[in-house]
């Protein structure tokens, strides 16, 4: 198939006509049409319905479009690079990552990316949901504890630790005896009634009585603070108001969290793909998530 005609087809169904492609590109709308014919021909459908003011993708079209511009815009960069002699990353760099992360950190990093690379454009996707980085035209993804049967590549580019925090001035109950200890606590909606929470670390162990039930973290982190209950943290989260002594650690719940930087396993991978992933395992050189100071 011809790539060329790949390329005429994304411009004229990007611009919405031959016209406005022929202004773009300075080829001519004779050139672009016959190269989208011949592409219709060799793949035997209809991708375009021609009318007589604006054009219209058939659904062919669409779903060929919606396949071809990551593909596209990879190919393009890497000829401009191989034309260059060298592999500069550049272009628009398309980041998903889930908002605490976002909020926390993603900032802080995308600009000092770009300010070691500044033909680089940073575009966030911030949700919690997973995003599909080829349905989605996302290059790169920041993931917590990825499913392991994921047909994406990356790495783990730090570790996170979910810690046991109470207010300072709250007594910590003795090491685990024949029940945990009752204890007024700060939960997550997607607590389920009978939860204990045993940290690894001293033996501690609560039956949390919730007085407060918060989706942000960085509210229970708060409410801890003001001296509302127990509750369960990462120690991104706590470790700011854990140095002034605003709250207490009792122990380590649970195993290490995860965060993975991924993105798909073509083998055009561009080089602004490969500079973030690289850029993002730098700041975390030994391998613990930490906020940014103003950030925390």
């Amino acid at each position: 198939m011809d790539l060329n005609a790949l390329d005429d087809f994304q411009l004229v169904a990007t611009q919405g006509g031959f016209g406005k492609a022929s202004r773009a590109s300075g080829r001519s709308k004779a050139t672009l049409s016959r190269r989208v014919a011949e592409l219709e021909d060799a793949m035997g459908v209809r991708l375009i319905e021609r009318g007589s003011h604006r054009l219209a993708l058939t659904e062919a079209g669409r779903l060929l479009l919606q396949r071809v511009e990551g593909p596209m815009r990879e190919v393009a960069e890497a000829v401009a690079a191989a034309r260059d002699g060298v592999s500069t990353p550049r272009g628009r760099l398309r980041v998903s990552a889930p908002q605490l992360f976002s909020q926390l950190a993603l900032g802080h990093i995308a600009a000092r990316f770009v300010a070691t690379y500044p033909q680089v454009q940073v575009e966030t996707v911030t949700e919690d949901r997973v995003v599909d980085l080829v349905d989605e035209h996302v290059d790169v993804a920041i993931r917590i504890n990825p499913r392991t049967d994921s047909d994406l590549v990356g790495r783990c580019f730090a570790r996170d630790r979910l810690l046991l925090v109470a207010p300072p001035g709250l007594p910590r109950p003795a090491p685990a005896g024949p029940a945990p200890t009752p204890m007024p606590a700060v939960v997550m909606p997607t607590y389920r009634d009978g939860d204990v929470w045993s940290a690894r670390e001293g033996g501690t162990c609560v039956q949390p009585l919730p007085v407060l039930y918060a989706s942000s973290l960085l509210m229970i982190r708060d409410a801890v603070a003001a001296g509302a209950g127990v509750a369960l943290l990462p120690q991104s989260i706590a470790a700011p108001l854990v140095q002034t002594g605003d709250v207490a650690v009792w122990g380590v719940v649970g195993e290490p969290t995860e965060l993975w930087v991924l993105h798909t396993s073509r083998r055009l991978q561009s080089p602004k793909v490969r500079a973030f992933v690289d850029f993002i395992g730098a700041q975390f050189p030994d391998g613990t998530f930490t906020v940014p100071a103003r950030a925390a």
